[in-house]
């Protein structure tokens, strides 16, 4: 398999959802970039899977296992920003100082 493409693919990725996560305010965008973070580690899972070519699917498995930890991670995030919102009216991060105190 020609390991190249996905792989820079996946750099591509993971490079945008780290500039994303550096450079945002806002809670939703933070989380979006986190998750483009994880879709560049689930590629490389499947395609270092792929090379390997053992015959076993751990690479799909651990993509699987990922992918479960994402939706649990958007659930609980999504969860906090709403509460976030009721009390401060805004998601932006930098208002985000409740549990400081």
């Amino acid at each position: 398999m020609e390991a190249v493409y996905p792989l820079t693919f996946a750099a591509l990725l993971f490079s945008i959802g780290a500039y994303g996560l550096l450079s945002r305010r806002n809670a939703v965008l933070v989380l979006m970039s986190l998750e483009l973070m994880l879709a560049a580690v689930t590629i490389n899972l499947v395609t270092f899977g792929a090379i390997a070519g053992d015959g076993l699917l751990t690479g799909q498995v651990f993509a699987l296992f990922v992918m479960a930890i994402g939706a649990a991670e958007i659930g609980v995030g999504i969860a906090i920003i709403l509460l976030i919102y009721r009390n401060r009216a805004s998601v932006n991060i930098d208002d985000a100082d409740l549990m400081r105190y």
